[in-house]
């Protein structure tokens, strides 16, 4: 098993295991499934700027994380917002604790600041990864989202890098 950084060539994979996130959950707020076309462009776009890696066992990519910028304006530069996403059979091995852990320390190593988690709720189990990896909850909109005919509230966790510096 590894951890290494996602390529295009992965598109297809990740595709599957965030498509079954899109027409089966709450967890995303996405309705349509994405294409690998699709996913291998945000892999692009997302590696240009900030990690997104991939957990593999035996060939098989088991799930991914990856950061993306929090907000345009530029005072915003040192926040990212992180996310992870398992394989609907990978979860409760400790898959996602890793994948987090390895996404958080690259972004530290990057001089990032902070790092935000946005989840759909309820979701017990994203809650207690968040929270397992060091991200403390700031904040919860209600009813922001619309999914399968309910409201959704999103709440918001946050992790800060000791240590880190603005230029």
């Amino acid at each position: 098993m590894s951890i290494r950084n996602a390529t295009p060539a992965d598109a297809a994979a990740l595709a599957g295991i965030y498509n079954y996130y899109i027409t089966d959950t709450i967890v995303t707020f996405e309705e349509d499934a994405v294409t690998d076309a699709e996913m291998a462009l945000r892999i692009s776009e997302v590696t240009v700027k900030y990690p997104w890696i991939v957990f593999e066992q035996d060939g098989i990519v088991l799930g991914y994380a990856y950061a993306s910028s929090w907000k345009s304006r530029c005072a915003y530069r040192h926040s990212v917002e992180s996310t992870v996403y398992l394989r609907q059979d990978a979860g409760g091995k400790g898959l996602g604790y890793a994948l987090y852990m390895e996404l958080l320390e690259r972004l530290r190593a990057m001089g990032l600041h902070a790092a935000i988690g946005g989840i759909a709720l309820p979701n017990a189990a994203s809650v207690a990864l968040h929270e397992k990896c060091g991200f403390q909850k700031v904040g919860e909109f209600i009813e922001v989202g619309n999914k399968f005919g309910r409201w959704i509230n999103v709440g918001y966790w946050q992790v800060i890098f000791p240590n880190s510096t603005a230029e």
